[in-house]
């Protein structure tokens, strides 16, 4: 009997070269066809020019994820229009984001967002929120960098008041929504997947404490995902919730190489049989779904990437890990 393994989903192209109209709509339908469980998108709305942003600031403020002049956050579409666009070309395949910096959008402006779309793709969206950490982002988007971890609780509470009460009204610290209508509920109910990301134990706990689920980041280390699942569960249970419920959500970001890559490998590099003994081990550790993300494989996100070359590589890959052949 073969192990257990974790739902397995797909990046769509959203950063670089290759994350056209076109090709979104390309790799959305192949891998609806290869069984993929969902699409996921992110956010990156710009990154500082060179020498804009203090090195020591960001390997402080930004240890679990990638160096702000990456070639990944050069060149980066908005996270929910691709879903919407990619919506009326699939049926199945579910959609989410993973993750959209909550606080740059006002609560009920993502609330009545993601409640279109919702209606949009017939009820498949995941909404993956994270707390970001670019001062050059919060800067832009006119909102305080202190406080960021009480600001995203409150979010949070706002965002599912917005979705499922009606009138709804809310009084906090950062946000307060006068008595309203808001006129539009998703199609899921109460509401759609909510999904958290982060690194530290704190915002760990939040995911299982507020949400129904985690998104681990870009650089998550994948042979101590076990520990920070382990938190995610724990905020679970001092909320009084079925931790077996919880989501937990891997960015995997694979290279796929034609031979065995040998016991020096990182996870998700290898081979096939290598990557699909690496997503069961993750399983065992308690990961529920990981989505491969080629928008962070140097060889295909980035704007200097030949978009045909990406486009080959990514086919390569759906076709190879495809969990329907």
């Amino acid at each position: 009997m073969s192990a257990p393994m974790p739902l397995l989903g797909f990046g769509l192209p959203v950063s670089g070269a290759w994350a056209t109209a076109d090709r979104m709509i390309h790799v959305a339908r192949r891998a609806e066809d290869r069984g993929y469980a969902a699409l996921w998108t992110f956010q990156r709305l710009l990154y500082p020019v060179e020498g804009g942003l203090d090195p020591a600031f960001d390997r402080r403020e930004n240890p679990g994820t990638r160096a702000a002049d990456d070639p990944s956050y050069q060149q980066v579409h908005d996270p929910l229009l691709p879903l919407a666009h990619v919506a009326s070309h699939t049926e199945r395949i579910g959609l989410g984001t993973a993750t959209i910096c909550a606080p740059f959008l006002a609560p009920v402006v993502l609330a009545k967002a993601t409640a279109t779309l919702d209606h949009l793709c017939g009820g498949r969206l995941s909404v993956g929120l994270g707390i970001g950490w670019m001062p050059h982002e919060y800067e832009a988007t006119g909102v305080p960098f202190a406080r960021r971890g009480a600001r995203m609780e409150e979010y949070l509470r706002c965002l599912v008041a917005l979705w499922t009460e009606d009138p709804v009204r809310f009084e906090g610290e950062f946000y307060s929504v006068p008595a309203s209508h808001t006129g539009l509920a998703p199609v899921q109910r109460p509401h759609p997947p909510l999904l958290v990301g982060g690194s530290a134990p704190a915002a760990l706990r939040r995911a299982g404490r507020l949400a129904q689920g985690w998104i681990g980041s870009s650089k998550q280390d994948l042979r101590t995902i076990g520990e920070a699942v382990g938190h995610v569960r724990d905020g679970a249970r001092e909320a009084g919730r079925d931790p077996d419920a919880v989501r937990t959500l891997v960015r995997g970001i694979v290279e796929l190489t034609e031979t065995d890559a040998g016991s020096g490998r990182r996870p998700l590099q290898g081979s096939a049989d290598q990557v699909r003994d690496d997503l069961a081990a993750l399983a065992a550790r308690g990961v529920t779904e990981v989505f491969v993300d080629l928008n962070f494989d140097a060889r295909v996100g980035g704007p200097a990437v030949d978009p045909d070359a990406a486009t080959a590589e990514a086919e390569r890959v759906l076709d190879a890990l495809a969990p329907r052949p």
